[in-house]
């Protein structure tokens, strides 16, 4: 089982690229939880996050998309979205992470 580990010192480009391969998916990153600015490539989570928590934490392939996006908006206070693997369309809230990079 795929997993993908996260912490606040990670740089965004880092944490997209890990996902890709941890998963197949693409990940779109946000400067906040409501997604409307993309996160520069070369900030930290840490820089990000504001009044969040942070922290690390890891993820499985299991974890469906919506959970995985609310749990990162719940502790880094920024906004993903799981798309596709060629980036064309979201993902599907309820299916997995691993189904969305099969996608």
């Amino acid at each position: 089982m795929a997993e993908l580990r996260i912490d606040s010192r990670m740089k965004v480009k880092t944490l997209k690229a890990n996902f890709k391969k941890a998963f197949g998916a693409t990940l779109r990153v946000y400067t906040t939880a409501t997604c409307k600015a993309t996160a520069d490539d070369e900030a930290t989570l840490g820089s990000l996050m504001g009044e969040a928590k942070g922290g690390e934490a890891t993820f499985g392939s299991n974890l469906r998309v919506g959970n995985f996006e609310k749990k990162i908006s719940e502790m880094y206070g920024i906004g993903v979205q799981v798309a596709n693997s060629a980036n064309t369309k979201l993902s599907d809230n309820g299916i997995t992470l691993a189904a969305a990079g099969k996608e």
